[in-house]
């Protein structure tokens, strides 16, 4: 198994910083090593106290890490003081395993977790050394000596900070006003990487993403992959989020997406979904059932039925097994919908009849349409549409329907957060329109 190592303070909550990181790396699938750095006593609301350890036992601890482990990637959190500073550049002297400097310089809660002189320590000492570094946008303000109000500010910041001498940037946008967008600059290009903003303040995201990120080196990704691996893993996280304590949410560090429990949902459901559905709503071209991982991004992490549900005789049957990647089809469609809202993971496909559309008011479902004659040359049908859709009707819709085009089956998508949900709204969608 791979190694890699956090160099960090200890939360007493255990929602960030060593305990954060450790699940983390546990999660991506390495082994953690550690070398503390503080010790706090902090919770969900407060961090009352920060006792930071002799320089000697920090040396002392990375040196029996780096003296028995093939590290492979490590990364930095609290190192609080321009000594501590110090102490971890002077000991990873001479290593060359990949770097990640998540500069912690306030917690969560609000608490300061840097001395005066720890700025001007990691611009001097460790920044040289990052192949990334993650500020958030105060963090980045102070590395970068510049104000953030916008996308473009942070990009002139990350700009800024990669220019005293890491190899890329990621200044993170939780703190910024409006959509949610992390700005990434690798010396080649700058990049505004968007995600979904959730509603919810956590406790140890940012611990999450550095680590993953520095696990995901050690597995050997390229930093660009690792960047987005992590990014889905934090999304991950904030989904299956929980609290603890009485104050402030703790981001599900080890949460990690469980492949089976998808692949069984998928699998028990398309037989009753093929029993719900009259073969008169089947399509030509057959029904799919498709569900994602909580925080997917490819179609290679969206099970559906390899063989979709189609007639066989008078009734439908499933035909082939569920399997991951099996439909790029309805996989477009689910990941568009995750974009507006993470937790819409599953989609189903009917047939559709215009004249249906008055049908479907009393089941009470949100249902919206897109025309294939607008869409423009060179989009996806399934993503253009469905985020048409999404964006006209202001939410995510129940049910998405398109009157087809030429050589193109009439269709309405059935969407919803797992098969259950889906085939509950086919149900109520079957008793209104079947003939």
């Amino acid at each position: 198994m791979r190694t890699a190592l956090t160099i960090a303070g200890s939360d007493s909550g255990g929602g960030a910083g060593i305990q954060a990181d450790l699940k983390s790396f546990a999660a991506v699938g390495v082994h953690g090593t550690s070398v503390l750095t503080c010790i706090t006593a902090q919770n969900t609301r407060s961090v009352d106290s920060i006792f930071p350890l002799p320089s000697e036992e920090v040396r002392r601890q990375l040196r029996a890490v780096l003296g028995d482990f093939d590290v492979r990637a490590a990364k930095t959190g609290m190192l609080y003081s321009g000594d501590l500073v110090r102490t971890v550049a002077k000991g990873l002297r001479g290593t060359r395993f990949p770097l990640v400097v998540d500069p912690v310089m306030v917690a969560t809660v609000g608490a300061s977790l840097e001395a005066e002189d720890l700025r001007d320590a990691l611009v001097e000492h460790l920044i040289p050394r990052a192949v990334l570094v993650t500020p958030n946008r105060p963090e980045a303000e102070r590395l970068s000596g510049r104000a953030i109000r916008g996308i473009a500010d942070a990009e002139k910041a990350a700009r800024a900070i990669r220019r005293l001498g890491a190899r890329a940037v990621l200044v993170k946008g939780g703190h910024l006003a409006g959509e949610l967008v992390d700005v990434l600059d690798d010396g080649r290009s700058i990049r505004r990487i968007s995600a979904f903003r959730h509603d919810r303040e956590v406790h140890g995201a940012g611990c999450t993403l550095a680590a993953s990120v520095a696990g995901y080196l050690a597995l050997g990704l390229t930093l660009p992959d690792a960047v987005q691996a992590a990014r889905r893993r934090v999304s991950i996280g904030f989904l299956e989020s929980y609290r603890a304590g009485r104050g402030v949410a703790i981001i599900a560090s080890h949460a990690v997406p469980d492949r089976y429990a998808v692949w069984a949902a998928v699998t028990e459901a398309a037989p009753q979904l093929a029993r719900a559905v009259p073969v008169p709503l089947a399509p030509e071209v057959g029904i799919n059932l498709g569900f994602a991982l909580p925080g997917a991004s490819t179609p290679a992490e969206v099970c559906a039925l390899r063989g979709r549900i189609v007639r066989v005789g008078d009734r439908l049957e499933p035909i082939g097994p569920a399997a991951f990647g099996a439909s790029k089809h309805v996989a477009r469609i689910i990941l568009t919908a995750m974009r507006f809202d993470p937790t819409v993971r599953c989609a189903a496909n009917l047939k559709y009849r215009v004249k249906n559309a008055r049908a479907l008011q009393p089941t009470h479902l949100v249902v919206a349409s897109f025309r294939r004659t607008r869409e423009p040359g060179g989009a996806s049908t399934m993503e253009w549409g469905t985020e048409r859709a999404i964006v006209e009707a202001g939410t995510i819709p129940d049910v998405i329907t398109d009157g087809g085009a030429l050589g193109k089956e009439p269709m309405m998508r059935v969407l919803g957060r797992d098969p259950k949900d889906v085939l509950r709204k086919v149900r109520r969608i079957v008793k209104a329109v079947a003939p």
